[in-house]
């Protein structure tokens, strides 16, 4: 399974993505499993943000979805921190 979040805005405005590929994994099956939370937990559609905060894309397979702070759930928020530091 691929993983993939990209973040912007920010004060800077500084782009980042990461990406991470689940298969041969020994963890494997914890990586999926929040994916699955991630982007099952989001209702879809453009969320409200706040000025300079970050706003995400986490793609999973074929779906993706769109978050943003503070309004991030802990799966998303755990994921997004994972990726961006492993996939980087």
């Amino acid at each position: 399974m691929r993983i993939q979040v990209s973040r912007t805005g920010g004060f800077a405005g500084i782009a980042r993505d990461g990406e991470v590929e689940t298969s041969g994994r020994a963890d494997a099956s914890e990586w999926e499993a929040l994916a699955e939370a991630a982007v099952g937990a989001s209702p879809g559609g453009r969320p409200a943000g706040v000025p300079d905060g970050f706003r995400y894309r986490i793609t999973v397979g074929d779906r993706t979805v769109d978050c943003a702070d503070p309004r991030l759930t802990e799966a998303q928020r755990t994921l997004i921190s994972r990726v961006l530091k492993e996939g980087a």
